[in-house]
């Protein structure tokens, strides 16, 4: 860890203390108005302290962009050979595909136009065996020329940024290459218990003990990203910061999307969100408002055999956050830990680990504020890759690219995740 990035988490934990000083300062004889003037300086304090973990976000994103680049230089940076002069690597000297691929794409080029080197690159883009994502063009050559790589990994990483539900380290992910109809065979066997055997006594054999299996259903749902569209300058000014802007935004635009429809899809047409697929574990009193102790009742709400799974979790909105940071047990600590600055560990809640995700219902009447339970049994179901899709013809001399993405989303054990609903009214 830098000594920037430490230098803000220890800034961090002063903000989180003195915020709960403020908080502490409020009981039973303190007045309204003084009792409002505390509240909102922690509020503010902890406003100050999600700006500061964004800000470390950036940092740390910003040292792998630095690493990164400078392991590319460091592939392309001259050798030197044992007659004492300096000769470029062989790797820096081949026609790399991105370049051929901005030529071809931004410029117009028809494949016949490129030499035969350039189209000898292209070809061996496509055909190549590792993971490159397609794009396909509407006119000129026979389409299928891959997007270069460093496109679709800023995809990838951009989709986990805006959302937990697309993340393989918190629910299960299934990979697959087709859309083919998925079956998640299930079975409840929890009510059913062994019986006492008398010396002597047939086994019964009525069927009252047979298990019971079901199947839940994991289909291919398809969504776009419209069209992005973006100037022929900008194309042929600067490859990578093309690149970047169209991995932003059409990253954002699937993000959004898959996250929304996996959690709080109808499941008809669509996933079946992990909200919407979730079980009662306990109604709110309040409409607007939770309490300490109805945390601590969805919490045991879940089985515990569901509680010991390392993904099992809390999920709530970023502003259900802000209510929960003030409350405290029973015993006068507060809910939410903040995490160990030292070894950069994540912040808690009742001990357990929490996602935001504000596609979550915020504080309302009627509403399921709050997730808990083991997320390892909502499944999320990818086909394949993100698709890119470019035209020429129809935004010349300017450029449209757009996104599709296939998948779907199911809980395959409705006891596992439980939500905390308000009250209606």
């Amino acid at each position: 860890m830098s000594n920037r990035i430490k230098e803000l988490r220890e800034k961090q934990a002063t903000i989180v203390t003195e915020a709960r000083e403020r908080l502490d300062q409020i009981n039973a004889a303190t007045d309204e108005a003084r009792a409002k003037e505390l509240e909102t300086a922690h509020d503010a304090a902890m406003a100050e302290h999600d700006r500061l973990e964004k800000q470390i976000e950036r940092e740390e994103n910003l040292a792998r962009l630095e690493k990164r680049s400078e392991e590319e230089r460091a592939k392309k940076r001259p050798v030197s050979t044992n007659d004492g002069e300096g000769r470029g690597q062989d790797e820096g000297d081949k026609l790399e595909y991105r370049h051929v691929f901005h030529k071809f794409l931004a410029c117009g080029a028809d494949p016949m136009e490129l030499t035969s080197e350039e189209r000898a690159v292209l070809k061996a883009g496509v055909v190549a065996k590792e993971e490159f994502r397609t794009q396909v063009t509407t006119s000129g050559g026979p389409g299928g020329y891959t997007v270069p790589v460093e496109l679709a990994d800023q995809i990838i990483k951009t989709m986990k940024d805006w959302g937990p539900m697309y993340d393989e380290d918190i629910c299960t992910v299934l990979n697959t290459a087709s859309g083919n109809q998925i079956n998640l065979p299930t079975v409840d066997d929890t009510a059913v218990t062994a019986e006492k055997h008398t010396e002597g006594t047939a086994l019964t054999d009525d069927g009252g003990k047979d298990a019971t299996f079901a199947q839940k259903r994991l289909d291919a749902y398809v969504y776009d990203t419209e069209f992005v569209k973006f100037s022929m300058e900008l194309a042929q000014d600067s490859v990578f910061n093309m690149e970047s802007l169209l991995g932003s935004l059409l990253g954002e635009r699937l993000a959004r999307i898959a996250n929304k429809e996996l959690t709080v899809g109808d499941g008809t047409g669509d996933p079946n969100g992990v909200a919407t697929a979730s079980s009662l574990g306990r109604t709110a009193a309040a409409t607007g408002a939770i309490t300490a102790d109805e945390i601590i009742d969805l919490l045991h709400s879940v089985n515990s055999a569901y509680r010991r799974s390392p993904k099992a979790r809390f999920m709530f909105a970023d502003t259900t956050l802000a209510a929960i940071r003030k409350l405290k047990d029973g015993q006068g600590n507060y809910l939410w830990q903040m995490g160990d600055v030292k070894t950069s560990q994540p912040g808690t809640l009742l001990g357990y680990a929490y996602s935001i995700n504000d596609d979550m219902d915020a504080l309302a009447a009627a509403k399921k504020v709050m997730l808990f339970g083991d997320f390892s049994k909502y499944f999320v179901r990818k086909v394949g890759s993100p698709v890119i899709g470019v035209l020429r013809e129809r935004f010349w001399p300017d450029l449209g690219i757009a996104g599709l993405i296939r998948f779907d989303g199911e809980l395959g054990d409705t006891a596992a995740i439980k939500h905390l609903i308000t009250a209606a009214s």
